[in-house]
Order: structure tokens, then C-alpha cells, then sequence
């Protein structure tokens, strides 16, 4: 049913995934005026990419509530795909380029993924004991 814990913890990594990344730059850099440009997820296809396939994942699992198998392993392929991400986000600012003068400031951006992680373990975790429920329900009769 889409009142369970675990569509809440799904609605909570879909904000970290598909919202707040529009809000939150990943790091800022600073531009030939001397000011500092934001360096936003659009700027970089696989990002993009990823972010999109992991929304979608979210949703379909969301959506697929009485099927628990499917989105326990919907959850699992989200898991890896942010674990890439994250992954992605940390190469990406370790080669950031910066002077003396222009070091680039790290955004909240880049943790995004391991709050979307987190929830999305819980929600795992919630689907689990959810069918491990079900199926002790199933012994009984």
C-alpha cells in the first residue's frame, strides 16, 4: 500500500535525487569575473543521466507497492546507481581545477547521494520486514 514506511523513505530519497539538486549547486567555481558561478548537476550529462534513471527507478518502485520482490530490487539497482554517482560527484571535485585565488568551493550538492543512500537502505530495509511479515501471515493459514 503506498501508506507504508518504506514509500515514505522512497519519497524522501526522490526529493534528495530529483529536487534538491535544482536548489543546491554541487560546487562553485570562480568565473573570468572574479565572481563565483555555481556548477549545477544539468552542466554534466552523466550526471544528468543518472540522476534521471535513478528518479525514474524511484518512482516505479513507488509505484510497484504489491509487488515487494520487484521493489526490493528496484531499491538494490537504485543503491549501485547512486553509489556511482557519488563516486562520480567525489572524482569530479578532487580534479577540480583552482589557483591560489580561485579555489572552488565544495556545494552540499555532492552529499546529496548519500542522503538519498541512506533512505533508500531504509527503505530496503522497511520492504524486507514487509515480506518477511507477509510470508509469516502465509505460515499461520
Amino acid at each position: 500500500m503506498i501508506q507504508r514506511i518504506q514509500t515514505f523513505y522512497l519519497l524522501l530519497a526522490f526529493i534528495c535525487n530529483g529536487i534538491l539538486p535544482y536548489i543546491f549547486p554541487l560546487w562553485k567555481t570562480m568565473d573570468a569575473n572574479g565572481k563565483m558561478a555555481p556548477h549545477y548537476f544539468m552542466q554534466n550529462m552523466e550526471f544528468v543521466f543518472l540522476l534521471s534513471l535513478s528518479n525514474a527507478l524511484i518512482l516505479v518502485s513507488i509505484l510497484s507497492f504489491k509487488k515487494r520482490m520487484q521493489q526490493f530490487l528496484l531499491g538494490r539497482i537504485n543503491l549501485v546507481i547512486n553509489l556511482i554517482l557519488l563516486g562520480l560527484f567525489v572524482y569530479q571535485s578532487l580534479t577540480l581545477s583552482g589557483g591560489a585565488n580561485s579555489a572552488p568551493e565544495k556545494g552540499i550538492g555532492l552529499i546529496l547521494p548519500v542522503f538519498s543512500i541512506v533512505f533508500l537502505v531504509l527503505a530496503n530495509k522497511a520492504i524486507k520486514k514487509d515480506d518477511e511479515l507477509v510470508k509469516s501471515v502465509d505460515r499461520l493459514r
